[in-house]
């Protein structure tokens, strides 16, 4: 039986996000529709852009430009949104250093959320998790392409790196393949790319679909803080779920989507795209010109894949082409 996967995009509950967290309660930075979303979904999962802890010294290193810290309390509102799993392989995970990480990781176990991407070495930050819904197992695997300095190592705490855009290393594969032998179907998360860019760039594309060789049911990618277009169950760029930064006037990072993934062992069998507007520390549903903006450019990036989007009760519908087996 199919179950529905909800699954949002850059997660940054540090800075500004953290200081408005301390003064509301939990439950502000999402509204209650967004909210509903999530909960009427069988599992979700995002990208964490932060970690959570009081402790910790910013990471020094060479274009180390932002670093993103949330409270203890940020886990109580991804338990209350209704997350089941986060991944942390990202540029972020470190910000604060090794022990922010493992206090990240306490805080996320503490609220029953999973976490995949990093870990206290480079096994935990390679192995992937399984979840359970509807009698239907998924597993999860989170990797990022940067920065080299975050990988783990076999006494070092880190993030599940890979060099993608020299290729996909052969753990990868065996990972994918390994959770596919152990599940019915598999999440691949990856954090790929730069910043700010609106289509997904050549190894990036290659690289999904060596995912999709090696046993991938899914592909849900993240970074560029823009969504991307759909490839059959390629979703490449998953864009900004919460954040407090700047606003670029053309590309609108400000408005996003929340996806949610009618799936079963074979694939996707649909997308349903819910419009997001990010204000500033607080995301609601995007209405009126926000989601005739969103429409429009989800509708060009994903026609370049030859992924058709249609538009009903204020929600976007993408029917995806399910790869043979």
């Amino acid at each position: 039986m199919p179950i529905t996967l909800a699954l949002a995009g850059d997660t940054m509950l540090g800075r500004d996000v953290a200081r408005r967290l301390s003064a509301v309660s939990s439950r502000d930075l999402f509204s209650t529709a967004v909210r509903n979303r999530f909960t009427a979904a069988d599992l979700a999962i995002v990208n964490l852009e932060c970690c959570i802890s009081t402790r910790g010294e910013p990471w020094r290193s060479p274009g180390k430009m932002f670093h993103f810290r949330a409270p203890p309390k940020a886990a109580e509102s991804l338990s209350w949104l209704g997350v089941d799993c986060v991944t942390l392989a990202n540029n972020h995970a470190l910000d604060y250093g090794f022990e922010a990480l493992a206090d990240t990781l306490d805080h996320l176990e503490n609220a029953g959320i999973e976490a995949v991407g990093a870990g206290l070495d480079v096994e935990q930050a390679r192995a992937g998790v399984i979840l359970e819904a509807r009698g239907m197992r998924v597993g999860v695997l989170g990797i990022t392409d940067h920065p080299a300095d975050f990988a783990a190592g076999p006494h070092r705490p880190g993030v599940a790196y890979a060099d993608l855009g020299s290729g996909v290393p052969g753990w990868v594969t065996e990972r994918i393949a390994d959770l596919h032998r152990r599940a019915d179907a598999v999440v691949v998360t990856p954090h790929w790319g730069p910043n700010m860019i609106a289509e997904p760039l050549p190894y990036v594309r290659r690289a999904a679909e060596r995912f999709v060789d090696a046993g991938a049911t899914l592909v849900a990618g993240h970074s560029a803080h823009i969504f991307h277009g759909v490839a059959g169950p390629i979703l490449y760029d998953l864009g900004d779920f919460i954040d407090d930064y700047a606003v670029d006037d053309r590309l609108r990072n400000d408005l996003g989507l929340l996806w949610l993934v009618t799936l079963d062992s074979r694939g996707p069998l649909e997308v349903t795209a819910v419009p997001l507007a990010l204000d500033y520390c607080r995301t609601r549903q995007a209405g009126g010109n926000e989601r005739s903006w969103i429409r429009d450019r989800l509708t060009r990036a994903s026609a370049e894949f030859g992924t058709p989007v249609e538009e009903h009760d204020g929600v976007f519908t993408l029917r995806v082409a399910v790869p043979a087996r």
